[in-house]
């Protein structure tokens, strides 16, 4: 028996994506599902157009590179945006993994998958770019030091940030934190 990879990918239960220099070149219907976008209104934009902010993507984008370089591939949970339909503009979050097709060319080409994580996690409180980074990153249990380097920023900005979501949630420590994160 023949293997159709174009209906595997089509009907692939993850959100698939081709991509070459950060832009949309094909994807398939579980993406345009999740995002609430036709294949003919994502195909040919930015990856821009499916995050929160032009700031996010950007910053992102940054710290993906070097990633891919050393490993060739790349995954993480952000929040990410819906396109159109009835929940145009929502967040949500969604874990992301990317494989460069040239590790020494990131942006260059690559294949990626989307696999929507509300239905486990929601968005209530609202976040900025770099709060929803911290939050992503507490959720992995790295500490602040850790998630510093990650970011590029200091441990104490990220104990700031650490503090500014503890108040957004009302969470009474670390731990109380990750769980109402994880909650929503």
């Amino acid at each position: 028996m023949e293997i159709d990879y174009r209906l595997a990918f089509d009907l692939a239960p993850v959100g698939m994506v081709l991509s070459r220099n950060r832009a949309i070149v094909d994807c398939n219907q579980r993406l345009c599902e999740m995002f609430g976008a036709s294949r003919e209104r994502l195909v040919g934009q930015l990856f821009l157009v499916l995050y929160p902010s032009a700031d996010e993507y950007e910053r992102i984008g940054r710290r993906i590179a070097p990633i891919m370089n050393a490993r060739g591939h790349y995954a993480d949970d952000r929040i990410m945006k819906r396109v159109d339909g009835r929940f145009k503009g929502e967040t949500f979050w969604c874990h992301v993994t990317g494989r460069a097709l040239d590790r020494d060319a990131p942006h260059a080409a690559g294949i990626w998958t989307f696999e929507d994580l509300s239905s486990r996690r929601s968005v209530k409180a609202e976040l900025t770019g770099r709060e929803r980074e911290v939050a992503a990153h507490l959720m992995d249990g790295l500490t602040s030091k850790e998630i510093g380097r990650a970011l590029g920023i200091s441990h104490r900005t990220v104990e700031i940030y650490r503090a500014r979501l503890m108040r957004k949630y009302g969470a009474t420590g670390a731990a109380d934190l990750a769980r109402r994160l994880t909650l929503g």
